[in-house]
Formats: C-alpha cells, structure tokens, sequence
C-alpha cells in the first residue's frame, strides 16, 4: 500500500484555476481545497471560515476580524471567493474518485480571533462561544453538502484548523490590549463543543495545529480521526500520546517539509524522524504506510510559488520512500 501525502490548505498566489491546477497535478491520490490568503481579507483562513457561518456575520476592523449584525462587503467576499475556488477544483477534478480535503478554522481558534463588538475576544464569553461552534456547525453542513454534489465521487476528508487550541486550553490566548489573557477553557467543554461539530461529517475529520503541544489524547477523544501537525515541534513528551492515537487508529499527518523556502533534503531523509519514532514507540514498520500522511509542516502562503510547488511533489516522493523503505 503507497503512504498518502497532501497539503495543508493555504498556497501562495491569487489565482484560484492555477492553485487547483498545482494542487490536482501534484496530489493526484489526496487533493485539497487550496486557500490563497495573498488575494486579501475573506481569502485568509479566519475571514474564509467566518464566510461559511450561517446568520451570523462579521467584517474586517484595524484590530482583525469582528461580530457584525448584517452581512456586509468582507464576509459577502469571503463567499465570493470560496465559490471561485470551488468553480476551480471542480474543473480539475472533473470524474475524480478518491479522497479530497476541504479546511475550516475550528471554533477555539475563531473564538479566539474573532471580536465582540466591544472589541475583546469572543473566547470570554461562553454562551458566544456556544452560538458560534452552532453557526459553524451548519455552515460547514451546508459546505460539505455543495462540495459533494460538486465532485460526486470525493471521499470528503475536513481538516478543521486549531492553532490557537492549545493556548485556549492553557489560558495563552492575549486579551485586545495585550496585557493580559484569557481565562484557560475547560477542557471537558473544549472536547465536547469538537465532538459535536465533527458529528456534522459522516467521513473523516482531521484537526490541524503548527503549534507545539497538540492535544492528540483530547483530540482524539472528540472522535478525530486523523492529527496534523507540523513534525518538528514533537517532544518526546508526546510520545505515549502519539502511541496511543496510532494505536487507536488514529492517522497521522505528519508536515515533515518546511513550509517556507529552504533547502530540500532527499525524500527519505525527509520522513527519516518518523520512521525514528516508530522505532521509539515500538510500532510495526509495515503499518507505517496506512498511519502516516506526509505533508508540508504548515500552509504554504509564505513560500515562493516555485518552493510551494517542489514541496509538494517532494511530499509525494517523501510518502513513496516511507512506503517502500518503512525501516
């Protein structure tokens, strides 16, 4: 069985026909949703994913993004643009079977960067918080939906991005003024509010974070079905973690390139620290192919379009190599 690979979601660039084209040529096996934040506000990942909230609105202030009573010129945009990206995916995949992954932002990490009108993160407030995970939930429905009748023959994989998740949980996340920070978020009301939205899919969720200190075990108890990370960042902390996922069936997708222009080793070095930690948590190497997605260790807005491409055919070639030498 070959090692899948694929992307994270965002590419640099503003043009939505070349961004499907790259990303269909080089995942033939997984491709993705590309985001192109370069074209301005509603095409970054937080305006993007406010676009799908069902009424419930927001538009762009110096601070970032904040709560609106009506929908106004940047959320109408953020829709705009997302069905232009839409148009082009389902050009290029036109008779296309196999699995295909679009990308949210998660609640935590919208909360976190989405204002009251007072100007403080919704984060502070829980009932907010609730209103918002419920609006997602129903615009991600009505996403999924579309994407589906779109390109009839995807195995929908939806990645929901939680950066900010661990701050949320350790109370890190910085007030508006910068002085102080927000309460730490119950765990128990973290993991529910997940387990809820990810029930809106029937197939696979992923959760994905670059930060350091990736909840696996919290994750995985909300009923994610796969973890992307960026590899770096893993401390042997996580090992009895990771062990766990894997163990739980849980897929790893493992960004092993860098996101941003730097030399590329060979594809086997690349993926040579996960076969490391197989080997550490005394895993099987032949179950290396099915646990294991390769991926650029995080969006690759900030690379050069050139870099961005030679990334992802070397993740393919990455994802070869751990297939065909799991040792």
């Amino acid at each position: 069985m070959s090692a899948a690979a694929t992307g994270v979601g965002s590419l640099p660039g503003g043009d939505a026909r070349e961004a499907a084209k790259t990303v269909t040529g080089s995942f033939e096996e997984f491709p993705y949703l590309a985001e192109l934040p370069a074209r301005g506000p509603g095409a970054d990942m937080i305006g993007r994913s406010l676009g799908l909230l069902v009424d419930m609105y927001a538009h762009v202030e110096p601070s970032g993004w904040r709560i609106s009573d009506r929908p106004g010129r940047d959320s109408k945009r953020a829709r705009s643009w997302l069905g232009e990206d839409l148009d082009a995916l389902e050009e290029f995949t036109q008779g296309y079977t196999g699995k295909l992954k679009v990308q949210a932002v998660g609640p935590w990490t919208l909360a976190g960067a989405l204002e009251l009108h007072g100007g403080e993160a919704m984060l502070q407030d829980p009932g907010a918080c609730r209103d918002l995970a419920g609006s997602l939930a129903e615009g991600l429905r009505e996403h999924l939906a579309d994407v589906r009748k779109r390109i009839p023959g995807a195995d929908v994989v939806l990645q929901l991005d939680e950066p900010s998740l661990t701050a949320v949980l350790l109370g890190r996340v910085r007030s508006a003024s910068g002085y102080r920070t927000y309460r730490a978020v119950d765990r128990q009301v973290v993991e529910g509010a997940l387990r809820d939205l990810f029930a809106v899919h029937d197939g696979d969720v992923v959760v994905h974070s670059c930060a350091p200190e990736v909840p696996f075990g919290l994750l995985r108890r909300a009923g994610a079905t796969g973890v992307s990370f960026d590899f770096s960042l893993l401390t042997e902390r996580e090992d009895d973690a990771i062990g766990e996922a894997v163990e739980g069936g849980t897929k790893l997708f493992a960004g092993v390139v860098p996101g941003t222009d730097a030399p590329l080793s060979d594809p086997g070095g690349s993926v040579m620290g996960v076969r490391k930690l197989w080997r550490r948590l005394g895993l099987a190497p032949g179950t290396l192919a099915e646990s294991v997605v390769v991926t650029p260790s995080c969006g690759l807005a900030g690379a050069s379009p050139a870099y961005a491409r030679a990334v992802q055919a070397h993740c393919v070639r990455a994802a070869r190599s751990l297939a065909d030498n799991p040792e």
